[in-house]
């Protein structure tokens, strides 16, 4: 595709980058998270759409739902003001910190139960 000022990225050459499946770029735009221009059947995606993906990668690296990446690019794109956009991010952080916390806790206690039984049966 055309990489110059309006920078624009096949399917093909976004899967590529970002080490994913076609059918996931499709689904995210399923899910209204991207919505690339059409030029009769073929997607052209933009800059933004570009970095959209590499949001949405990152979010569910991190362990965001779809639904939570969705609230936050919604966010983004919104005219309310950065400070809020900020605000909804740091607290979806903190959530999911917590969550993450709360989840190594968990596997510490299970840890400890399984060598507990472990001894007691040898």
């Amino acid at each position: 595709m055309n990489h110059t000022v309006d920078q624009t990225y096949t399917i093909s050459e976004l899967s590529k980058e970002f080490d994913i499946t076609p059918r996931s770029i499709r689904h995210y735009e399923q899910e209204q998270l991207i919505s690339p221009k059409r030029a009769g059947s073929q997607r052209i995606y933009t800059k933004g759409d570009r970095v959209r993906l590499q949001l949405i990668l990152r979010g569910k690296r991190i362990g965001f739902s779809l639904a939570e990446i969705r609230e936050i690019i919604r966010m983004y794109d919104s005219p309310s003001g950065e400070a809020k956009q900020t605000q909804l991010l740091l607290s979806k952080i903190n959530e999911r910190r917590k969550a993450l916390d709360q989840q190594k806790k968990d596997i510490k206690t299970m840890l400890i139960e399984l060598e507990q039984l472990e001894e007691r049966l040898t």
